[in-house]
């Protein structure tokens, strides 16, 4: 019978939190996940290959919006992608701060400009499909302008990032704009049941049905897993550069570099 009292010890909690900050460290973390980006990004090119196909030749016209409504394949995967990496954004931010791991730094710096790219196509994409539905290419609601604001606070986190790229506060600065910004999160999901908007409601929720038929939602869900597993692609790849960059001067990096040269 194993000895209840050693199991819970503070040192064996210690242990296995050492175990993991080795882990996550840079070395480890880019042998871990680069085998992963190939396969993910071929997961996401099947997914949004068959999706958009689905979506955008397969599935039938809105009764009320016709053929314009097929733009939602590109917007609601951006708007949730860009909402979901400033997410991300402020988790790492909290992480770095507080257990001063680097990669999340890192991480959050690789995540920034897709989240930013993210939130400006979901921004182009619903004004071009306002103006046949609202009748003008944008409102100032309350969706739409917390939208705004979070790609003026992706801004400010890359401007961040690059300002203290060269200093010992490289990411600090950053990371505490995105843990205080993340408070537009919830005014942005809740945004259409606080306030009179324009704009529609959430088309996937936990509780509830889709509001589509299953031709229609079915390939938007296939969008959606595909671009969530874009990006993770994209991230990975972009932060294992970072971290080739950041450690090009140690002896694993120049192992790497040379058997790659091979």
């Amino acid at each position: 019978m194993p000895n209840l009292k050693n199991v819970s010890s503070p040192n064996l909690w210690q242990r296995l939190w050492q175990g993991f900050l080795i882990t996550v460290g840079t070395k480890q973390f880019f042998h871990i996940f680069a085998p992963w980006v190939k396969w993910l990004s071929a997961l996401a090119a099947l997914c949004l290959l068959v999706g958009s196909v689905w979506g955008l030749a397969f599935a039938p016209p809105d009764y009320l919006q016709g053929n314009s409504y097929r733009i939602i394949f590109i917007h609601v995967p951006a708007a949730s992608l860009a909402i979901s990496i400033y997410f991300a954004l402020a988790v790492l931010g909290v992480i770095y701060l507080v257990w001063k791991i680097k990669t999340a730094n890192l991480v959050a710096q690789a995540l920034a400009p897709i989240g930013f790219l993210l939130c400006v196509i979901s921004l182009l994409t619903g004004s071009i499909w306002a103006k046949p539905t609202w009748g003008t290419y944008w409102v100032w609601d309350a969706r739409l302008t917390s939208m705004l604001i979070l790609a003026f606070l992706y801004a400010g986190v890359m401007a961040l990032f690059a300002a203290f790229e060269h200093t010992a506060n490289r990411g600090k600065a950053a990371a505490i704009l995105s843990i205080v910004g993340a408070v537009n999160l919830p005014i942005i999901k809740y945004s259409v049941e606080w306030w009179n908007t324009l704009h529609q409601g959430a088309t996937f929720t936990l509780t509830e049905a889709p509001k589509m038929s299953a031709d229609m939602w079915m390939p938007l869900l296939l969008m959606m897993l595909g671009s969530y597993l874009l990006v993770a692609a994209l991230t990975i790849y972009r932060t294992n550069t970072l971290i080739l960059a950041r450690d090009q001067g140690k002896a694993w990096v120049k192992e790497y570099v040379r058997m790659q040269h091979k």
